[in-house]
This record gives C-alpha cells, sequence and structure tokens, in this order.
C-alpha cells in the first residue's frame, strides 16, 4: 500500500488541493502499478510563518514581494 506524504504551505483552495491528491495518485497509479484503492496521500498544510528557506519564512517572502501602495 503506497503512502504518500506531501507538505505544502497553507493557503490552498480545497479545490487545488483535491486537484493534488488526485494528481499525486495518478503518478502513483502509472509509475509503479499500484491499485488506486490502495494508493494513501496525506497533505500536510504548514502555516507560512513556519516554513522557510534560508532563514526566511514564505510570510516574510510573500510580504517582501507584495506590491507596494
Amino acid at each position: 500500500m503506497p503512502l504518500i506524504q506531501a507538505s505544502i504551505v497553507q493557503g490552498r483552495t480545497p479545490e487545488q488541493i483535491r486537484a493534488l491528491h488526485e494528481a499525486l495518485t495518478k503518478a502513483v497509479e502509472t509509475s509503479i502499478g499500484a491499485s488506486r484503492d490502495a494508493i494513501r496521500v496525506l497533505i500536510y498544510e504548514v502555516p507560512a510563518t513556519h516554513w522557510a528557506a534560508g532563514g526566511v519564512t514564505m510570510e516574510e517572502k510573500r510580504k517582501a514581494s507584495a506590491p507596494k501602495s
């Protein structure tokens, strides 16, 4: 029983998360021939303040790239 775990930054719509479930399921199904019923997909949403790259959080990056008014 394949188990796929993905972590993403919070902020996606339910439709986007559903599409990700489907895409990951299909990728496992076609790549290793697993039965769809046996494939498990877990998606973890992480707050933007808890996800960082290079010591800068995603929240900080979003604020820095937001248009200035």
